[in-house]
C-alpha cells in the first residue's frame, strides 16, 4: 500500500516514500503527509537528522502519480489543492530546522528531483537516474521550484534540464552540483550513516541557525540577516551548548551536545 513510512536509527529519523508497484510515485495522499512526518522528527528533540529515501533499491521517487491527474487536476480550484499540497511538501525540507538528507538510489525523477532538491544534501548511489519531464506534460513548473534548481545548479543547467526533459546520471548530476557524493549502491546506506552521525555529534542550535541564513539568503540575496537570522546566532553564543564546546575544547575530549 502506497504511503509516507517512518522509523528511528538513534539520532536520525527516516522518512521513507513507499509506493513500489509504481517506482515510489507521490500519490495525493502521500504530497499531504510528507511534510507533518517532516515536522515531526523536526519537533523531537532527541532527532538530530531527518534522512528521506525511497523504499526499495529501485528509485527514489519516481516522481507523482500520474494516473490521478485526470481526478486530481481537471478543474481550476481541484488543480489549486494539489498544487498547494505539493508546494508544502517541497518546501517542508528547507523549513525544518534540522539538517535533511536525500538518500538518493535508481529512478529520481519529476516530483522526485523536485523533493530532492529542496533536501539540504544529497547523496546518490552510482545507479541514480533523473529527469525533469515537465515539457513532456506541458506541466507549468512553480516560479519557487525553478529558483531552488537555479541556485543549486545554476541558469544554464536548469536551462538544458527542464528544455531537453532528458534523462541524466549520477556523474553528471554531480558535475551540476545537484548532488555532493556519488558512491556505489553497495555503500551507499554506509555513506548516509557516516554523514548523520557526523551531525548528531554537533551542536543543533549552530545548524539550526545555519540552515535558517541559508535559506534567509535563497529567498533574499539583498538581505541575508534577518531579525530571525541574528537570533538564531546570538542564541548559539549564549547557550549552553557553547559554553560545553569550550570546555570540551580546552579539556580535549568530544562535546556532549543537549542543544540548549
Amino acid at each position: 500500500m502506497a504511503g509516507i513510512l517512518v522509523h528511528r536509527q538513534g539520532a536520525v529519523g527516516h522518512v521513507v516514500v513507499s509506493n513500489l508497484q509504481k517506482f515510489n510515485a507521490m500519490t495525493t495522499e502521500m504530497w499531504v503527509d510528507l511534510p507533518a512526518r517532516i515536522a515531526e522528527f523536526d519537533r523531537d528533540p532527541d532527532i538530530r537528522a531527518i534522512v528521506m529515501s525511497g523504499d526499495g533499491d529501485k528509485a527514489f521517487i519516481s516522481g507523482a502519480d500520474i494516473s490521478q491527474f485526470g481526478a486530481e487536476r481537471s478543474e481550476a480550484d481541484a488543480q489549486k489543492r494539489y498544487s498547494d499540497s505539493v508546494h508544502l511538501a517541497y518546501t517542508a525540507a528547507a523549513l525544518a530546522s534540522k539538517p535533511v538528507i536525500a538518500k538518493i538510489r535508481g529512478i529520481c525523477m519529476g516530483g522526485g528531483l523536485g523533493l530532492a532538491a529542496g533536501c539540504d544534501i544529497r547523496i546518490c548511489a552510482d545507479d541514480a537516474r533523473f529527469r525533469m519531464p515537465a515539457a513532456r506534460l506541458s506541466l507549468g513548473y512553480e516560479a519557487a521550484g525553478v529558483q531552488r534548481f537555479v541556485s543549486l545548479i545554476g541558469a544554464q543547467n536548469t536551462y538544458d534540464i527542464f528544455f531537453s526533459a532528458r534523462i541524466f546520471d549520477a556523474q553528471e548530476a554531480l558535475r551540476m552540483g545537484f548532488v555532493t557524493r556519488v558512491v556505489p549502491a553497495t555503500q551507499l546506506d554506509a555513506a548516509v550513516d557516516e554523514l548523520t552521525a557526523n551531525i548528531a555529534e554537533n551542536a543543533p542550535l549552530t545548524m539550526k541557525a545555519l540552515k535558517l541564513t541559508v535559506q534567509n539568503f535563497l529567498l533574499d540575496p539583498a538581505h541575508p540577516e534577518s531579525p530571525a537570522v541574528r537570533a538564531a546566532i546570538k542564541a548559539c553564543n549564549a547557550s549552553q551548548d557553547y559554553a560545553e564546546g569550550v570546555r570540551a575544547f580546552g579539556e580535549k575530549r568530544k562535546p556532549v551536545f543537549t542543544g540548549q
